[in-house]
C-alpha cells in the first residue's frame, strides 16, 4: 500500500493511543512487524505554544515509517501545527477525528468532528496545503446511531486532499462496546479510490483476515488488541502472507518482552515515569494468568524496576 509517496510494506499497522502507543511501544510493536506506526495524539494548539509534552510525544525513535497526528478544530491552527510535527520528521501527518474521549470531544476535537463534515473538510484542506507529506484522517461510523456518516466524512476528506482515510467501525456514542461495523468500512472503502485501513476489534490473526475479506479494506490498524500482545502484528503477518499459524509466546517469553518493554520506557522517561506507566502495561502483560486479580493489585505498589524483574522471574518460575 502506497500513502501518498509513502510505501507502507504489510498490512497490519499499529493504531494512534494516548497514554500507550509512546516510543518504546511504537518501536517494540515496530520490531515485532507492524508496518507503520503513529504517535500518541497531540494538541495542535498546545504545539503551537511549545508545550513541552507535546514535543515529547512527538519524538521517534526507529519506528519508520511514522504518522505524527494531531488533534484540533481550528483549520489555522491545525495546519500550523503540522508544519511544526515536520521538525520530527514523520513520514505523514494524520488528523484525529475519531477519538471518543469526553475531554477531547466535548471540546471541538477528535470525534466531534463527525458532527461538524464541513469544518473536517476545512481543516483537512488547511493541513494538505500546509505540509509536503501525505496527510491522512481518522474517523469513526459518525457520533451517535442517528448520524451514521461516515461515507460522507471520507468523500469530503478525499476531497480535501487527504491521502488515505482510516475507519473505526464504532460511533462515539458506542465509544468501545458492541461490535465493529464492517459493512460501514466496507462502504467508506467503496466510495473513496484512497487507501482505506479498517480498525476495531481486532485482537488476532483470524479477526484480521475477517476484516480485511469484509471490508476490502487496504489495510488493517490494530490498537487495543496490542496491549501486552505486540507479537500480535507477527502472528498476523505469518497467518496472512504465510498461511502460518506462529504458536502464542510462553509465559517466560511474554515477562522478557514485557521487561524489555519497561526497560525502554525508562531510558526515555526515567524510572519514575516509567514505573508507574509500567502498571497499566504490565496488566495486560499478566492477563490470564494465574493469580492475576492478585498480581496487578501488586503491581500498582511498584516502585522500581527491580520488583517488576522480581516478580516476572516469581511468574515464570511459577509455571516451569
Amino acid at each position: 500500500m502506497k500513502i501518498g509517496n509513502v510505501e507502507i510494506n504489510g498490512s497490519a499497522l499499529l493504531a494512534p493511543m494516548a497514554g500507550i502507543g509512546d516510543k518504546a511501544f511504537r518501536e517494540l510493536c515496530h520490531n515485532y512487524g507492524a508496518a507503520y506506526t503513529v504517535t500518541e495524539m497531540v494538541s495542535s494548539k498546545g504545539l503551537i505554544i511549545g508545550d513541552r509534552k507535546s514535543k515529547e510525544l512527538l519524538s521517534l525513535g526507529n519506528e519508520h515509517p511514522t504518522g505524527a497526528q494531531i488533534f484540533g478544530d481550528d483549520p489555522e491552527i491545525m495546519a500550523q501545527a503540522a508544519v511544526k510535527c515536520l521538525e520530527f520528521s514523520p513520514e505523514i501527518i494524520d488528523i484525529n477525528m475519531g477519538c471518543p474521549a469526553p475531554k477531547i470531544a466535548m471540546n471541538g476535537g477528535g470525534a466531534s468532528l463527525m458532527k461538524k463534515p464541513e469544518l473536517a473538510y476545512e481543516i483537512t484542506k488547511a493541513v494538505v496545503g500546509a505540509v509536503d507529506v501525505p496527510v491522512t484522517v481518522k474517523i469513526r461510523a459518525g457520533w451517535d446511531e442517528t448520524s451514521v456518516n461516515a461515507v460522507r466524512m471520507a468523500e469530503l476528506i478525499e476531497k480535501a486532499g487527504a491521502s488515505a482515510i482510516a475507519v473505526h467501525g464504532r460511533t462515539r456514542q458506542q465509544m468501545y462496546s458492541g461490535k465493529v461495523d464492517l459493512d460501514l468500512i466496507y462502504n467508506v472503502k467503496k466510495a473513496v479510490s484512497v487507501p482505506v485501513i479498517g480498525n476495531g476489534d481486532i485482537t488476532d490473526e483470524q479477526s484480521a483476515a475477517i476484516m480485511l475479506e469484509k471490508t476490502n479494506c487496504d489495510a488493517i490498524m490494530i490498537g487495543r488488541g496490542a496491549l501486552g500482545n505486540p507479537w500480535i502484528f507477527q502472528k498476523i503477518n505469518a497467518y496472512l502472507n504465510e498461511c502460518r499459524v506462529i504458536p502464542d509466546p510462553t509465559v517466560a517469553q511474554k515477562m522478557a518482552v514485557m521487561l524489555r518493554h519497561i526497560q525502554k520506557v525508562i531510558e526515555y522517561k526515567g524510572e519514575y515515569t516509567a514505573m508507574r506507566e509500567a502498571r497499566h502495561h504490565a496488566a495486560y502483560y499478566t492477563k490470564g494468568m494465574r493469580g492475576g486479580a492478585a498480581l496487578r493489585k501488586e503491581i500498582c505498589s511498584f516502585e522500581h524496576f527491580e520488583q517488576l524483574e522480581e516478580m516476572a522471574f516469581r511468574i515464570v518460575k511459577d509455571y516451569e
